[in-house]
């Protein structure tokens, strides 16, 4: 197995990170969360699972050791497979499914797309307990941006990424800019991984 990647971010598309590591690029699939903490010609390193399949071998990334586990272990569920689990996690932190899990709500595994209510209630029945408590996250790895591009558009191409229609991902962009300004304001960037889970939340309001 293949528990991490480290180097030289070489290309980023809003799903998949290409790392150079030795000399060789290591194409990633990565959450959009986790492709907005990464810049092209910065060092990262990313938590993996490798998926194996007769016709294929593909490497999944996080940006830390919880992430991957609750990938995994999302993946023990019927009918989850490594592209749904990984939504879930681009919708919803680890604690955040553990919550939701925790305390049976549907609503919360709606929200991510391709799960609908039967959906979401045979996943609590099946997964209920086997994620753990919450617990803090401690220590998640995030690049720093050195030039990054508009939060617009990386909010925009990570809502896209995640499914939604261009027009969806330009009205969340817009419900999320008064806070976007806010962060501005007060001397930071704009917190794209934050804003996304705001404009996710302002979707499924939406619905």
């Amino acid at each position: 197995m293949i528990a991490f990647v480290s180097g030289a971010v070489a290309a980023l598309t809003p799903t998949l990170a290409v790392i150079e590591v030795g000399g060789v690029g290591m194409a990633v699939h990565c959450t959009p969360n986790t492709i907005a903490g990464l810049r092209t010609g910065e060092q990262a390193r990313l938590a993996t699972s490798l998926v194996v399949r007769e016709d294929s071998l593909t490497l999944y990334g996080f940006a830390d050791d919880d992430e991957r586990q609750v990938f995994e272990l999302l993946q023990t569920a019927s009918g989850v497979g490594p592209r749904v689990a990984q939504a879930m996690l681009g919708v919803h932190t680890p604690d955040a499914l553990r919550t939701a899990f925790a305390a049976g709500d549907a609503k919360a595994l709606t929200a991510v797309p391709g799960i609908g209510p039967k959906g979401a209630q045979k996943l609590l029945l099946e997964l209920k307990g086997k994620l753990g408590a919450p617990t803090p996250v401690v220590g998640a790895q995030r690049a720093v941006a050195s030039a990054p591009a508009p939060w617009t558009e990386q909010l925009a191409a990570a809502l896209i990424g995640l499914g939604y229609a261009s027009r969806e991902a330009e009205e969340a962009v817009v419900a999320v800019t008064p806070q976007a300004e806010e962060a501005i304001a007060a001397g930071g960037a704009a917190p794209v991984p934050q804003l996304l889970r705001a404009a996710l939340q302002s979707l499924n309001r939406a619905r």
